[in-house]
């Protein structure tokens, strides 16, 4: 059954944290070094809008609307990003995994592989979702390409979906893994993350 209280998800590699007011400064240096908001296709706050960013998810969240986490990388115990359980629907059992973004030190690195593979799990084995959603702009190729990485599929494209804050149209792309897919998508995950493991103990 799904339920908006806080929780936390951890595996080997990752940890996922209710996100909360205090983990503000730990953004900032990676926001301010990194500038992951230039680019113009995602929602990725700067620096002086991280206070008001965790403020707009914890708003979410005081209305059962969202599940927000702050990641931190367990190599080095740091906090390196932000996501969501987003547009939770309790009647029709679904979620959104979304508003997520990462530290450049950690992509591509099997950080987002694990994060996922917990959200997806706890989604579909506690929240006993028939669907989990992804979406992202259509011009967001690397996110495009980790969502279906994963195994989901895109269910289409909504067009002119919205007013982006440089005025351009966002066209939104909407994939989705079943509960029915679910089984083989956490085979594939599991194998993904091995994979991963074993490249890093060839380094």
């Amino acid at each position: 059954m799904i339920t908006t209280r806080p929780i936390t998800l951890e595996g080997t590699r990752v940890k996922l944290m209710p996100l909360s007011a205090d983990h503000g400064e730990s953004f900032k240096p990676i926001l301010l070094a990194e500038e992951l908001y230039k680019l113009w296709y995602t929602a990725v706050p700067m620096v002086e809008q991280i206070e008001e960013e965790i403020k707009r998810r914890l708003a979410f969240q005081s209305i059962g609307a969202w599940i927000p986490f702050s990641v931190k990388d367990k190599r080095d115990d740091k906090i390196c990003g932000m996501t969501s359980y987003m547009n939770i629907d309790i009647k029709n059992r679904r979620v959104e995994i979304g508003s997520t973004w990462l530290s450049k030190t950690v992509q591509r690195s099997g950080l987002n592989t694990q994060m996922k593979y917990l959200m997806l799990e706890h989604a579909f084995e506690s929240f006993n979702c028939i669907a989990v959603e992804f979406r992202t702009h259509f011009m967001n190729h690397q996110s495009r390409t980790a969502i279906e990485r994963l195994g989901a599929k895109l269910d289409g494209v909504l067009r002119n979906h919205q007013i982006m804050p440089n005025n351009s149209l966002r066209d939104t792309c909407v994939y989705s893994i079943t509960n029915a897919e679910w089984p083989t998508v956490k085979a594939h995950l599991n194998h993904l993350q091995s994979l991963h493991i074993q490249n890093t103990l060839n380094q």
